[in-house]
C-alpha cells in the first residue's frame, strides 16, 4: 500500500501542470462571427495543448460588456475579444486588468499599432481592418475622400450611416479631406447633410452594396476591407481607393477581466491566438486580418484582407477616447443634419 501511495505521488510530481490544467476551465467572451472556424482553428487546438476546458460566450458588444459589469464582483469571463473603444470603456469602468506582455512570447511580433492600441497597457490587438472607398474604376477616379462629394459623382455614392461601424471612420476621413477634422465630426456631417438628397443611400448593411454596384445604382461607397471580397467577384471593374489623406479602419483587441482567477491560463490563450501559426490560419480562411507581422499570406488572402507593414503603418484610427466622448454627439448632429 505504501509503495502504491509513493508511486502515485511520484506520478503526480512528474506532471503537476497537466494535472492542475485538467481541472481548469477558461471562459472567454467573443463575437459570434465565424465561431465554427474559431472552434476548429483556435479553441480545439488550444484545449488539446493546455489540457483544459474552454467555454465560449458570444453576443454583441453591449450585451457582453453588460454581463462583465453585472459580474464585476465575481467575474465569470476570464478573457474578452472586443473593439478598441469597448476596451477603453471597460478600462474606465474598472472591468479589466493591465496585461503583462512579458508573458506573451508573440507580443514582439505584433505590428506597433496592435501592441498597446489605447496607450494604457490594458489591451492587445489581434486583428484590424482598413476602411477606404470601393469604386467603379471605369466611371470615376478617387484621389481624396472629398471626391465623394463632387457634383459629377455624388449621385452615385452610398455612405455609411453614423450608427454603423463604418460611419464614424468614414466621416473622420471626410473631415480631414475637408479641413474640418474636429472630434465632434460636425463639419463632415454638415457637408453630407447639404448633399443628403443627392446621395443614393445611407447604408446600414454593407451586404446591400454589392448588388447596388452590380446594378450601377452606385459607383462608390466607403467600406471595411472585410467586405471587399464580394466586390472582387463582380463583372464590373471595381478598385480599392488609396486617398491622399490615407485610410482609416478599426481594431479588435483582447482584454483580461479584472479579478479573474485564471489570468495565467488566459495569457496562455492570448499568446496562442497571437501566434504566427494561428494568425496565418485565420487569415487564410479570410476570417481576420493578421496583427502578427510575421504572417505570410497567399496572394488571394492578401488581396482580400488588411495586410502588410505598409498598410498597418498607414491606418489612421479614431482614438478610442474620441469615440467614447463624442458618439452621442455624433448621433445628435447626424439626426439634425442628415436625418434617419
Amino acid at each position: 500500500m505504501k509503495k502504491a501511495v509513493i508511486a502515485s505521488m511520484a506520478l503526480s510530481a512528474l506532471s503537476p501542470l497537466a494535472a492542475s490544467a485538467a481541472e481548469r476551465t477558461l471562459t472567454i467572451s467573443a463575437y459570434a462571427f465565424a465561431q465554427d472556424d474559431f472552434k476548429s482553428l483556435v479553441y480545439d487546438p488550444f484545449e488539446a495543448k493546455c489540457g483544459c476546458k474552454l467555454v465560449v460566450e458570444t453576443g454583441n458588444s453591449v450585451e457582453r460588456l453588460a454581463k462583465m459589469e453585472a459580474n464585476k464582483a465575481n467575474p465569470v469571463v476570464d478573457l474578452a475579444a472586443v473593439s478598441m473603444a469597448d476596451a477603453l470603456a471597460a478600462s474606465r469602468a474598472g472591468l479589466i486588468d493591465k496585461i503583462d506582455t512579458a508573458k506573451l512570447s508573440n507580443f514582439a511580433k505584433l505590428y506597433d499599432l496592435a501592441k498597446d492600441p489605447n496607450g494604457d497597457g490594458m489591451s492587445v490587438g489581434y486583428t484590424f481592418y482598413a476602411t477606404s472607398i470601393a469604386y467603379r474604376s471605369d466611371k470615376m477616379k478617387i484621389d481624396s475622400w472629398a471626391d465623394l462629394l463632387k457634383p459629377e459623382y455624388i449621385g452615385h455614392v452610398a455612405f455609411p450611416n453614423v450608427t454603423t461601424n463604418q460611419g464614424p471612420p468614414a466621416l473622420y476621413m471626410l473631415g480631414q479631406a475637408l479641413g474640418k477634422d474636429t472630434p465632434d465630426l460636425k463639419g463632415p456631417i454638415e457637408a453630407l447633410g447639404e448633399k443628403k438628397d443627392e446621395i443614393v443611400t445611407f447604408y446600414e448593411k454593407s451586404s446591400q452594396l454589392v448588388q447596388l454596384m452590380q446594378q450601377e445604382e452606385i459607383w462608390a461607397a466607403p467600406i471595411g476591407r472585410f467586405s471587399w471580397a464580394g466586390f472582387t467577384k463582380l463583372d464590373v471593374p471595381v478598385a480599392w481607393a488609396t486617398p491622399k489623406e490615407g485610410q482609416t479602419g478599426g481594431m479588435n483587441v483582447l482584454v483580461l477581466t479584472k479579478g479573474s482567477k485564471n489570468q495565467d491560463l488566459a495569457l496562455q490563450f492570448m499568446d496562442f491566438w497571437l501566434s504566427t501559426d494561428i494568425q496565418t490560419k485565420l487569415a487564410e480562411k479570410l476570417i481576420d486580418s493578421p496583427a502578427n507581422s510575421e504572417v505570410k499570406l497567399s496572394e488571394t488572402a492578401a488581396n482580400n484582407l488588411t495586410y502588410g507593414e505598409v498598410t498597418a503603418k498607414s491606418l489612421k484610427l479614431i482614438p478610442s477616447a474620441v469615440v467614447l466622448d463624442n458618439r452621442a454627439g455624433w448621433l445628435k448632429t447626424w439626426n439634425e443634419k442628415v436625418g434617419q
